[in-house]
């Protein structure tokens, strides 16, 4: 599949490292080179980013946050990740937006899918932050969702393992990868690849994701070129 416009789903986990949690520079520097190199070799790139590096709604209303409030906090935490990700890009010599589904003004830029698009028109990085900007929905929903606003080829999933397994793969040894899955499968063995909201919006869409592992340098480049680089679900 030839890519001239994607969204790039990156965890908030895996940019703090291995400090477990905060912003860790190294790799932050290295998702910011290798997001500069796909936009070099003429691809246009949209990026929505979690916060789970610093605050989740979900395990904030277990320690007794309301959820409206807890999911309010973690918007917060995701536009804290892509002021980062847009001052790395910055530091590396490539343009890039913030823009906010929350009105945010002077911090970003209030979000609509026609100021994306222009700004991906531009060379720019759009990075799309506050999720889809209510409660309820995870980033990977607002992740679909703005997939399917931008008109992008695909969604590429950045994460720490390197596609979609029968289980874990960090805690089944016998876990086995697919190269190809389709949406209802996906969904018929409950594999956690998404939200089950985030999955259905883009089957109904017929918006294809790409699970693969963002935290190797050099992976994203692959897969842009066509290399066999983690697992599609079409």
């Amino acid at each position: 599949m030839n890519y001239n416009r994607i969204l790039l789903k990156l965890s908030g986990e895996s940019l703090a490292g291995s400090q477990g949690q905060g912003i860790d520079p190294g790799r932050l520097a290295s998702y910011a080179s290798q997001i500069k190199e796909a936009v070099a070799l003429g691809v246009q790139v949209g990026v929505v980013i979690g916060g789970g590096n610093i605050f989740r709604g979900v395990a904030g209303a277990a320690k007794g946050f309301d959820r409206v409030t807890g999911d309010q906090m973690g918007m917060l935490a995701t536009v804290i990740n892509s002021l980062a990700l847009r001052s790395a890009l910055e530091d590396a010599g490539q343009p890039a937006r913030v823009l906010t589904a929350i009105g945010m003004f002077p911090i970003g830029e209030p979000y609509s899918n026609r100021r994306a698009i222009e700004t991906l028109e531009e060379g720019a990085v759009a990075i799309m932050s506050c999720g889809t900007g209510s409660p309820y929905f995870t980033t990977d929903t607002g992740s679909a969702l703005r997939a399917i606003e931008i008109q992008a080829d695909a969604m590429l999933k950045g994460t720490r393992v390197d596609g979609v397994y029968t289980a874990d793969p960090e805690k089944d040894p016998q876990a086995v990868k697919f190269d190809r899955i389709s949406y209802d499968e996906v969904m018929a063995r409950g594999l956690k690849v998404m939200d089950l909201t985030a999955t259905a919006l883009c089957r109904e869409n017929s918006m294809p994701i790409r699970v693969f592992d963002m935290d190797t340098p050099g992976n994203l480049l692959k897969l842009l070129r066509g290399e066999p680089v983690g697992t599609e679900v079409y």
